[in-house]
């Protein structure tokens, strides 16, 4: 579901004059290089890889020269989603207000999308000056680091006027003159009223509610919310805003993030997702539940490549419910079993969210992959008894216009299976990072996979990883925009409140029950914030006071993330449902009665794995890294 400027053509393409060339120029170049930046950084890490594990010889500036590309890559892709106009939030509530109000909510967001890009800009370029002459660890100028925020906000700066603009002439101008008008009025009452000033903690929490409520995307929701703190606060100057959403993505963890998609994209154009999918048909097609038990296992495969969940949804469902109809299946049962899959395989490895959680929360992020496997195939299992008792036996022959020879599908999945246990293999034995194993998966997936199926040419790599670049700066600079509401909460030491009122709360009533409260928290906030943010404000707030209580980091993250899951999948705000009923062109009023049953047994799953830690911490132990 996209809101704000995603509502709305953007200008670019809008337009046919001059300025509307100029900035679809703009966006087009932006695009391929933020492409080539990934592509570049891909190249930087193996290598690294490369001379570290095979030659011995370790090049001691690589980290230093993939972060930096990291910071480039996410914010001109970041800047590519606003010009595209798709960055994610939830406009449902929207619908809590009068439909004329509509187009006015819709053009406050794009002026607070520029407002906050501006702000952005301006103080990226006093951090670009305050730290003129500074030098990295290994004596590398720091300005790589603030450059590309400097022009990835100014590009975002550009791209959101431009979208500002294209809207009716009188609600242009109507709302910038009323958000010129409220601005004022709140800084002229706390600079004549100090006593009774409006508190930086308010304005933040006003500015996170009121974006979620006009449907404005949720990384500026965090970063307007975050700005509003930073400019109601004297003593913060106002370099440390962009100094902080920098930070929030500055770290060498992170790339697995973008890698692990652009893997998932590569073996996915290489025709692997459907030549798995029909495999499974011919194997299980006659089953009772047959379709349906495909849609799990094709889930939970693929969730072992890629790491993005709506990538994996957005693979299995492009094939799976052309075969549903062809079958006459339940196209919204359907549906709704796709989205608790997602569900079910948030914890399998390499899930972002895992990444995410590991790298704020300080938990081994190999140990979160392996806690991750016995509590998926619990959920897997539990979905799959329910498939059958409601599925029925469907002729695969008619799932598909045309069969693919039996040694092509063979050899896509020797290949996929090849790429899972290379991962996996990776991961558990704690030879590489999880950024090195991601990095050599996309080498992988683009030369093995290519020689294999003979699919790829240079215009569709060259779009994987524009396609890669955009995805990844659309979910790093949602991490990068938490991390500065992270850093405002710190200040009003909200988690040492947090921390007492949840303490307590154990004391009374158990530490199992405090892992039910915060699963509660994850699933209520999972809906609203996209998922994502919710680990990165909690994470860090929750798990030091579970591992107080004796609550292992494991065990606590599993459930967290699985908890998260759920609220981003489950009706009737979850941003994760929307995206799965656009894919699967369905309507989230009929998906939501038939996936009761799923969401059922997933949270009776994810309750049992709160009473019994063994399923998360039996695997990690079994390895060594519990």
């Amino acid at each position: 579901m996209l809101a704000g400027s995603a509502d709305r053509t953007p200008l670019p393409f809008a337009n046919a004059g001059v300025a509307g060339r100029s900035l679809a120029t703009l966006l087009h170049g932006t695009e391929y290089f933020a492409g080539l930046v990934l592509a570049v950084d891909v190249a930087v890490v193996f290598a690294s890889v490369i001379f570290r594990y095979f030659l011995h010889d370790p090049i001691f500036w690589a980290e230093e020269i993939a972060r930096a590309l990291m910071v480039m890559q996410v914010f001109f892709g970041a800047a590519t989603v606003l010009g595209r106009g798709r960055h994610v939030g939830i406009d449902s509530f929207r619908g809590l207000f009068p439909k004329s109000w509509n187009q006015a909510m819709i053009q406050m967001c794009c002026w607070i999308i520029v407002a906050v890009s501006g702000t952005l800009f301006v103080s990226s370029c006093g951090l670009l000056i305050d730290s003129g002459g500074q030098t990295t660890s290994i004596g590398l100028p720091q300005v790589i680091y603030d450059w590309p925020v400097v022009i990835g906000s100014f590009i975002m700066t550009v791209f959101g006027t431009a979208n500002a603009l294209a809207g009716p002439r009188r609600t242009i101008w109507t709302t910038l003159l009323a958000a010129i008008l409220l601005t004022a009025a709140v800084t002229v009452w706390n600079i004549a009223l100090p006593e009774q000033a409006i508190r930086p903690w308010l304005l933040l929490l006003t500015a996170f509610i009121g974006g979620l409520l006009i449907g404005m995307p949720i990384a500026f929701v965090l970063a307007f919310a975050s700005l509003l703190f930073f400019l109601a606060d004297p003593s913060l100057p106002m370099l440390v805003y962009s100094q902080q959403v920098l930070s929030g993505m500055d770290h060498f963890v992170l790339l697995a993030i973008p890698f692990f998609v652009l893997a998932g994209m590569v073996m996915e154009i290489n025709g692997m997702s459907s030549r798995l999918i029909e495999l499974l048909l011919r194997l299980l097609g006659r089953m009772r539940g047959g379709l349906n038990l495909i849609t799990i296992a094709a889930t939970a495969f693929f969730s072992g490549i890629s790491g993005s969940k709506l990538a994996d949804v957005a693979a299995v469902g492009g094939i799976i419910m052309p075969a549903v109809r062809r079958t006459k299946q339940d196209a919204n049962d359907a549906a709704g079993l796709l989205a608790a899959t997602a569900v079910m395989a948030e914890t399998i490895p390499p899930c972002v969210n895992m990444i995410i959680l590991g790298f704020v929360a300080n938990i081994s992020i190999g140990g979160l992959f392996v806690a991750g496997l016995v509590p998926a195939l619990v959920l897997a299992v539990g979905l799959s008894a329910v498939a059958i008792y409601f599925g029925k036996r469907i002729n695969p022959d008619e799932a598909f216009e045309t069969r693919t020879p039996l040694i092509k599908l063979l050899g896509g999945a020797l290949v996929a299976l090849v790429m899972v246990f290379m991962i996996g293999k990776g991961v558990t034995s704690g030879i590489a990072t999880s950024t090195e194993v991601s990095a050599f998966a996309v080498v992988y997936a683009l030369v093995i996979g290519g020689l294999a199926f003979r699919e790829l040419t240079v215009k569709s790599v060259v779009r994987l990883f524009v396609q890669s670049s955009a995805m990844a700066g659309g979910i790093l600079f949602i991490v990068a925009a938490a991390s500065s509401v992270s850093y405002a909460l710190t200040i009003q030491q909200i988690p040492q409140y947090l921390s007492s009122v949840m303490i307590s709360f154990a004391h009374q009533y158990g530490s199992q029950m405090f892992v039910v409260l915060s699963a509660m928290v994850m699933i209520v906030f999972g809906a609203v914030l996209e998922g994502a943010p919710a680990l990165i404000i909690f994470g860090p707030l929750l798990t030091p006071i579970a591992m107080r209580l004796g609550v292992h980091p494991l065990h606590f993250g599993t459930v967290m993330v699985i908890a998260m899951g759920f609220g981003l999948f489950a009706p009737p705000v979850g941003l994760g449902l929307f995206a799965t009923c656009a894919i699967t062109g369905t309507q989230v009023k009929d998906v939501a009665r038939p996936m009761t049953k799923y969401l059922a047994v997933l949270f009776a799953g994810l309750m049992l794995l709160v009473f019994v830690p063994a399923f998360s911490l039996w695997l990690p132990r079994h390895f060594g890294l519990g």
